[in-house]
């Protein structure tokens, strides 16, 4: 995932297509190949499943109707506990061995559709094509195997006057996840495959905004719906953990929910990342990667940065420099090769920022930069960078989930810290600078689960990621995310 994402943030292949087709006649010619028309269902228990209610999946680009898909009821959703319940003793019972060969079967399976998948993460996400390669190849080629190749031993000492002690993981039993809209593919299989692979079995309800990529991908109980789904699985008397990405609103919603049945919980939640530039920068070096920062998934990311806090002596070189960059990125539809920004994903989100715009143009608050706005039916949000506003500014406190950012001035070290570390929110943050010793004491500073150094964004299998104070409980990836979906079986043998 490290790799793939630095060559899209870097812009390595900065290329034009020629066009030839309309991006009209692009758009039909790839849905029409991907199968869109032959429609979605749930699956449950392996097999497809229908609903007498449905719900409409809308392309953000254009506020068509892609496709529809089932709305679950109640009767649904249990079914598919039940089945996953049902599935539970023979799967966990599997070696490891055994279920990592039948996870990585499945992966190879889904590199035969690759395209389709890159096609619909475009479609129904609104983003470009580099974009959807990129997630798509996260799950494909980088998270899934690198998952995959973990492991988890026993660990096993003696200690005199206890005896011999074996600690084991277990399976934990059934796992409610739930993914967002944002990127639904790598978010919903980075819970799948830890999941199966400790052994357990999985419940999987991805966005009702962005359901078609996972219910093609596939697994064996996939349900979709609307608001009431998500509530009706984390009370579910069948599951033993959830796992939840989303809104920090939403996560409070979902963690007390689960507190009637002491369910296990892992939170993946909304972050306000703040990205320190200190005044010895490399301004030409770090401006691309540092937009990207701000900027990747058209700013639709929880670890994005929403913050850009620039030392004084630095400030109008940096606002010049993004200014620079912003405006040679092209914000369209991503059906359109020469299109680097997408739509906001949703009508609702959209409609938020619309919003804080407004409270912002009322607010008289300096704009540092505004891309040009697009009219019709599509969500086109343009890129906007706020010229150091208020730090206390509802628009700056709060997370802004899009392409809305703030620029803002410090003068002291501590200063910066301060801002940075301001928020409720703990998921991310960066450092921007050339002094080793300066940044690594910066970084440890930030109140962050994740602080990166000269770089943002960038994720690995092998490394744990959680939030710190309202940004989340529990961690991903690596071993710390396998041990999640495990509880700790300690046996004592007598010496």
């Amino acid at each position: 995932m490290k790799a793939l994402l630095r060559n899209y943030v870097n812009g390595s292949d900065g290329s034009r297509v020629e066009r030839t087709t309309s991006v009209a006649d692009r758009r039909a010619s790839a849905l029409s190949a991907a199968g869109v028309a032959n429609g979605f269902s749930n699956l449950i228990d392996g097999k497809p499943s229908i609903s007498v209610k449905s719900l409409e999946v809308l392309d953000p680009a254009t506020g068509e109707v892609l496709a529809t898909v089932p709305d679950i009821d109640r009767h649904g959703v249990d079914k598919a506990f039940a089945a996953a319940r049902r599935a539970f003793p023979a799967w966990s019972k599997r070696s490891w061995d055994d279920r990592r060969s039948i996870i990585l079967a499945a992966i190879e399976k889904l590199r035969e559709h690759r395209s389709e998948i890159i096609t619909l993460l475009m479609a129904e996400g609104g983003r470009p094509s580099s974009l959807a390669e990129w997630e798509a190849a996260s799950v494909l080629d980088e998270f899934g195997p690198g998952v995959l190749a973990q492991t988890l031993p026993d660990d096993v000492f003696s200690q005199a006057g206890v005896g011999l002690v074996t600690k084991h993981y277990a399976p934990l039993g059934v796992v409610a996840a739930i993914s967002p809209w944002n990127l639904p593919f790598l978010l919903s299989f980075d819970k799948v495959v830890p999941a199966l692979l400790t052994g357990n079995t999985v419940v999987l309800k991805p966005s009702p905004f962005t359901p078609l990529t996972v219910l093609r991908a596939g697994t064996l109980n996939v349900v979709t719906g609307g608001d009431d789904v998500g509530p009706w699985m984390t009370s579910h008397p069948e599951a033993d953990k959830v796992s939840f990405t989303g809104s920090t609103q939403t996560g409070r919603r979902v963690f007390g929910s689960a507190a009637e049945t002491l369910k296990h919980l892992t939170l993946e939640l909304g972050g306000n990342d703040a990205g320190i530039v200190l005044p010895d920068v490399d301004v030409e070096a770090a401006v691309g990667p540092i937009f990207w920062g701000m900027f990747l998934v058209n700013g639709q990311g929880c670890i994005t940065i929403k913050r850009l806090l620039v030392h004084e002596s630095r400030y109008d070189e940096m606002a010049k420099a993004l200014t620079k960059f912003a405006a040679q990125q092209k914000l369209g539809d991503g059906f359109d090769p020469e299109t680097a920004i997408g739509p906001v994903q949703n009508r609702p989100q959209f409609g938020r920022l619309n919003a804080t715009w407004n409270a912002i143009k009322r607010d008289g608050t300096p704009v540092l930069y505004r891309g040009e706005e697009i009219a019709g039916e599509g969500n086109f949000f343009p890129v906007t960078i706020l010229d150091n506003p208020p730090i206390d500014a509802e628009y700056v406190m709060h997370e802004n989930f899009g392409p809305l950012r703030s620029m803002i001035k410090y003068s002291t070290i501590d200063e910066a810290i301060s801002i940075a570390n301001s928020t409720d929110y703990g998921l991310g943050g960066s450092v921007w600078g050339q002094d080793p010793k300066l940044l690594n004491s910066v970084a440890r500073r930030m109140e962050a689960g994740t602080t990166w150094i000269n770089q943002h964004l960038v994720l690995s299998p092998n490394v744990p990621f959680g939030g710190n104070k309202d940004s989340g409980l529990g961690v991903q990836y690596a071993l710390e995310g396998l041990k999640e979906y495990c509880y700790q079986r300690v046996i004592w043998a007598k010496q």
